[in-house]
């Protein structure tokens, strides 16, 4: 059975939720407390069985040509900025040859406009093909997980210069996260300002129930190698 995380039926099970700005802390909480210890339990836990898996793609990354890891700028919880680290599946200078081809590509431009991601994206290597696909370019960020800059589940992380792109202010209230509802659901077909409805609902859904739902529908995600 597959797990959906739809914006609407997601918000109509969160009407009775308050907006962030008006919740009053009554003590140990989920969103405030015991969120950030599950990440960290979690994490340490299966660490002796990612790093074997992490050392075996980077060097796959490796043979392929270039450097095995890929660091970012990121917009995390509050507009802070910080690194984040995946296993490279793209070319060496992305960037450039992405200026290249929008500029020699019309309709690219319009998508990476749009979407902010292709959807046939010419800078990916073989080897990226298949980590993207399975989501294991990600596991890097589990570091990111460890040092509080990312949770295991919240918004999609974003790059400081699509700030200026997402509607709204959920995301600066949350920390990004290697997963959620937006990357189990419609993570290849919406666009990214759609993003900001899944970050709102979620934002408002916010408990143990909603992030040990959206981890296990991770797992389906990874196993369809859905991702891109």
């Amino acid at each position: 059975m597959t797990m959906q995380f739809d914006p609407k039926v997601m918000m109509a099970g969160a009407t009775a939720v308050p907006a962030p700005t008006e919740r009053v802390s009554t003590g140990l909480t989920y969103r405030d407390n015991l969120k950030r210890g599950l990440d960290v339990m979690l994490v340490l836990i299966a660490t002796p069985f990612v790093l074997p898996l992490v050392a075996v793609m980077a060097l796959l990354v490796a043979l392929d040509g270039g450097s095995s890891f890929y660091s970012q700028d990121r917009l995390g919880r509050g507009g802070r900025r910080f690194r984040m680290w995946k296993l490279r599946s793209m070319v060496m200078d992305a960037d450039a040859a992405l200026g290249g081809h929008l500029a020699r590509d019309p309709d690219a431009r319009v998508e990476w406009d749009r979407d902010q991601k292709l959807a046939n994206d010419p800078r990916i290597t073989r080897i990226g093909r298949f980590i993207r696909r399975t989501s294991l370019d990600e596991l890097p960020q589990l570091w990111n997980v460890l040092t509080g800059d990312m949770s295991l589940v919240g918004p999609r992380p974003m790059l400081p210069d699509q700030r200026a792109l997402y509607p709204g202010h959920a995301y600066d209230r949350l920390r990004p996260g290697l997963t959620g509802a937006w990357q189990v659901s419609d993570r290849n077909a919406t666009t990214f300002a759609a993003r900001a409805d899944f970050d709102l609902t979620y934002d408002r859904a916010l408990s143990l129930l909603t992030d040990i739902s959206i981890i296990v529908a991770t797992f389906g995600v990874v196993l369809r190698a859905t991702g891109r």
